[in-house]
């Protein structure tokens, strides 16, 4: 692995030592196969082990990994004929956001995704992956296209949160995600919204007012980032790890307290070990939410969708706490 995370170097170590074994099988022809296999069967133990146990903290640094697929990686297992559309016809292009218009299994769709880069030249044309204003009117001006003419929306999430600059304040920022927030509640099509890596604060809520919200197994959705959480909870951004944990924040907590609709399960160790596959289930859950959609009216899907955020959320009353004590 060319960057192993801190909890998968038991892993990395073992499979080292496995490939040095075999090209010293292979360099001296000597018959080692009982001990390989023998280390073989420990791996798969180990990686059992380790990956059906991971902390919320591992899942966050699995959503965070380098070469984690973002929305350009997915589009092409996807879909076909993408046709990507640019700027919000009011300042300028963004690149932190990508969207377009494609075919998913034969129907017309419009696909809108935050983008982040690979390297340090892509992060910074890509902002990190942070959208400026334009970047949610440039969605939000697909959005009310693909209403117009009927097209259902796919929303890939994957942020840090939205842009905090001066020039992003200037322009409107806290407005443009409002604005979203707004018009997505109202849109009279179906809307699936797939959280690939990270749903940071309002950056990611800002395309993520859906009918269905879909998550991968190993990413994280929240209001706020653990290192600011914990900045503000104990006035040490270094206890990320236990925000992560307090936070509910990971795919299965989410699922369990009912804020996302389908938990889609990843590879082993990570999306971006084997990114076909994991294209393949992120199509069979996407495939599955909207052949449910399908059959709702417009007036019917704007009526559950408004239902289903006033409805989001379990606590308990004071009464709860009181029976308890």
């Amino acid at each position: 692995m060319a960057s192993e995370l801190a909890f998968e170097k038991p892993i990395v170590e073992l499979k080292k030592k496995i490939n040095e074994l075999q090209a010293f099988m292979d360099d001296k022809n000597i018959d080692l196969s009982d001990e390989l296999e023998r280390l073989k069967t420990r791996l798969a133990k180990l990686e059992e082990e380790t990956y059906s146990n991971m902390s919320p903290w591992d899942r966050v640094q699995i959503a965070r990994h380098m070469d984690r697929p973002t929305t350009l990686d997915y589009i092409p297992y996807l879909f076909t004929d993408f046709v990507e559309c640019h700027g919000d016809r009011l300042f300028g292009d963004d690149a932190a956001i990508v969207s377009g218009i494609a075919s998913y299994h034969g129907r017309p769709v419009t696909i809108i995704g935050e983008q982040r880069g690979r390297d340090t030249k892509e992060n910074l044309s890509r902002n990190f992956g942070m959208p400026h204003p334009e970047g949610y009117r440039k969605a939000l001006r697909l959005m009310k296209q693909a209403e117009k003419f009927g097209r259902p929306i796919i929303t890939f999430i994957d942020t840090k949160g939205a842009f905090p600059g001066k020039t992003a304040e200037e322009r409107g920022q806290g407005e443009a995600i409002a604005r979203n927030l707004f018009e997505m509640a109202g849109l009279e099509v179906p809307i699936v919204c797939i959280v690939i890596g990270e749903g940071a604060s309002g950056g990611a809520l800002a395309i993520g007012v859906g009918d269905r919200i879909l998550m991968l197994e190993n990413s994280w959705y929240s209001v706020i980032a653990p290192e600011s959480a914990a900045a503000l909870l104990w006035r040490d951004s270094t206890q990320a790890e236990r925000a992560a944990k307090t936070m509910k924040i990971t795919a299965p907590d989410l699922k369990e307290l009912e804020i996302i609709d389908t938990l889609i399960p990843e590879i082993k160790g990570g999306a971006h070990h084997d990114i076909e596959t994991q294209a393949a289930a992120i199509d069979q859950a996407l495939q599955e939410a909207l052949l449910e959609l399908s059959t709702r009216t417009k007036q019917e899907l704007v009526e559950q969708r408004l239902e289903k955020y006033r409805v989001m959320g379990k606590f308990k009353h004071e009464t709860d706490f009181a029976e308890q004590s």
